[in-house]
């Protein structure tokens, strides 16, 4: 099924311009954040902030450039977004699906966010900033993975770090074990590659047996 596009500017269904090219008073529309959420956005890491990177496994990392906007998974063990100073934080790029979209942005763009989740907590942190790609081999050998050397790591000057309620992980019902998906409720990697590509179907089998022995055997 096909759904209907607007142009900007345009009416959609209802007849009403769309939202986009329309300007909302969002002021009127929503309250102010409280005193102590904007005391809350901090321009340096203080010791809290680091209490939760030094456990932190997982973040979102959202960029732009020419070609648009980016956002991407990242994760690792315990500790692998790693604290270099009050103002500074760095990650490994370590490898994915060879598009380094991020990174393309970040060399035409230094603008950089990063959204953490941490399993099992009802709470984000957010940190917004700049960041530069670092090739230095004493740099890159700080954040080794075993044997493992990344080629790149990306170093990221703070602007802003924040914590975020967590309501919308309560919505997502996002840590409950009903919430976990069925993977026969959707198409798998092996039935969307074929659809994709026009291979023979008979072998989605296999190609999901792959998929799964990489995602989880080639991780560095």
């Amino acid at each position: 099924m096909s759904l209907p596009i607007y142009p900007a500017g345009s009416p959609d269904a209802s007849g009403t311009p769309d939202a986009i090219s329309a300007h909302v008073n969002l002021d009127q529309l929503y309250d102010p954040p409280s005193e102590t959420i904007v005391k809350g956005v901090m321009p340096h890491l203080l010791s809290f902030h680091v209490a939760y990177l030094d456990v932190a496994t997982f973040f979102c990392l959202a960029t732009g450039g020419a070609q648009g906007l980016d956002a991407s998974p990242r994760g690792g063990e315990p500790g692998f977004v790693k604290v270099l100073d009050e103002k500074t934080v760095g990650f490994a790029d370590w490898p994915g699906n060879n598009r380094i979209a991020s990174l393309r942005n970040l060399n035409e763009d230094d603008r950089i966010g990063m959204l953490f989740l941490f399993p099992g907590l009802e709470v984000f942190m957010r940190i917004n900033g700049h960041a530069r790609i670092a090739v230095d081999p004493v740099l890159l050998a700080q954040f080794k993975e075993g044997e493992r050397t990344p080629k790149t790591v990306i170093v990221v000057s703070i602007d802003e770090v924040l914590f975020h309620c967590g309501k919308a992980i309560n919505r997502a019902k996002l840590w409950r074990t009903e919430s976990h998906l069925d993977r026969k409720a959707v198409p798998s990697i092996g039935d969307m590659k074929a659809a994709l590509t026009g291979m023979d179907k008979a072998r989605v089998s296999e190609i999901d047996a792959g998929y799964y022995r990489a995602v989880r055997g080639d991780l560095y």
